[in-house]
């Protein structure tokens, strides 16, 4: 089977043309690639700092609670040391000291 010239220029521009169709094809191909490797590349840093961000969120709640939690166990510390019999009897020996040092004063001033 003998082609003519003119069927030969067809099938060499049918080359041709299906070439560059499948060299934009490639262009394509490469492009999208790259593409794909930038995006895929800003979602893991954008992840990363999703990350950040939710953990930094989840350490301010983390350090609420701890200093709930402090304030608490300071109060309770300040309930155990300070009783209510500690200052009563503080109360009733300074009042009775100062009565004493008042009517020693009273004495020697009269």
């Amino acid at each position: 089977m003998a082609f003519s010239n003119s069927e030969f220029e067809q099938a060499i521009a049918q080359v041709e043309t299906d070439l560059v169709t499948l060299k934009a094809r490639y262009l394509e191909i490469q492009t999208a690639q790259t593409r794909i490797a930038n995006l895929k590349a800003e979602q893991a840093a954008l992840q990363a700092e999703s990350e950040a961000t939710q953990k930094q969120a989840s350490l301010k709640t983390e350090l609420h609670l701890i200093a709930d939690e402090i304030a608490k166990l300071e109060l309770q510390l300040e309930s155990h040391l300070l009783r209510w019999q500690e200052p009563f009897w503080q109360i009733i020996r300074f009042t009775g000291a100062g009565i004493l040092l008042g009517w020693l004063l009273k004495s020697l001033v009269a």
